[in-house]
């Protein structure tokens, strides 16, 4: 009765957790509405400090920073915003408008095919997207399997049967492109330049030399860490270390 008292709790508070948060959510659509574009942001903000996300509030968020002119953060939420929903389209519109902002014209390095095939197909949609896909296919196949196995028509056998193969193959197919999409976004952490100039060292030091530099919104691949340094490549293979302090981790 005891566990049972804690569930119905619970659920009570989670209840009325999401409905603090939508009511926040609203406040904030109302602000931005009205253009009052620093205080929309911080009820956005509140939400986000609750532990909640998602692609419309990251969404919402860079809009309000885009509007204010504060290309980093801006470019920082809409990455955000597509990290959770890779196929959020009008994150993918506005964050090109957002990068006509920074000051770097960085030329990307020429991709592979199975690169393109992984960025253009696999990480187009999440992991999640391709995780519900690849169910929806595993209770289709059951489902024909069963449907071949007490059937009597052979016409009616054969596209059960073929149906069943079929959907065998799209859950094989989405299986691997869900788990690729995982691990290639654990492997890659990105981060936002958040710093107006900074220098770009050969090692991880103050005292080393500037390979180059970067200006804010710029977005890096971090590759490793040490201290209060963290080692970065930007689209065009370049490679050095910068101060932590100076970018922010997507």
């Amino acid at each position: 009765m005891k566990k049972l008292v804690s569930i119905v709790v619970l659920l009570l508070s989670l209840v009325a957790y999401s409905q603090e948060a939508n009511k926040l959510f609203a406040e904030g659509n109302t602000f931005y509405k009205e253009e009052n574009y620093s205080r929309a942001v911080e009820v956005y903000l509140a939400i986000e400090e609750q532990g909640l996300e998602s692609g419309d509030l990251y969404f919402n968020i860079a809009n309000c920073y885009y509007k204010m002119n504060k290309v980093a953060p801006a470019i920082y939420y809409y990455e955000k915003a597509l990290k959770i929903d890779p196929s959020h389209e009008d994150a993918l519109v506005n964050i090109e408008f957002a990068k006509r902002m920074t000051i770097d014209v960085i030329e990307e390095l020429p991709k592979t095919f199975f690169q393109r095939f992984s960025a253009n197909i696999i990480q187009k949609y999440s992991f999640d997207t391709w995780a519900i896909i690849a169910v929806i296919a595993s209770f289709l196949a059951a489902i024909m399997f069963l449907l071949y196995y007490f059937s009597f028509s052979s016409r009616k056998k054969l596209i059960y049967f073929n149906t069943s193969i079929l959907a065998v193959f799209v859950l094989i197919v989405t299986v691997f492109f869900a788990f690729k999409n995982l691990k290639t976004v654990q492997k890659n952490r990105t981060a936002i330049i958040f710093s107006s100039k900074v220098e770009i060292k050969n090692a991880p030091s103050t005292t080393s030399d500037e390979v180059f530099e970067l200006h804010e919104g710029t977005k890096v691949i971090v590759l490793d860490e040490l201290d209060n340094w963290k080692k970065i490549k930007i689209a065009d293979g370049k490679i050095g270390w910068i101060y932590a302090d100076y970018l922010k981790e997507i």
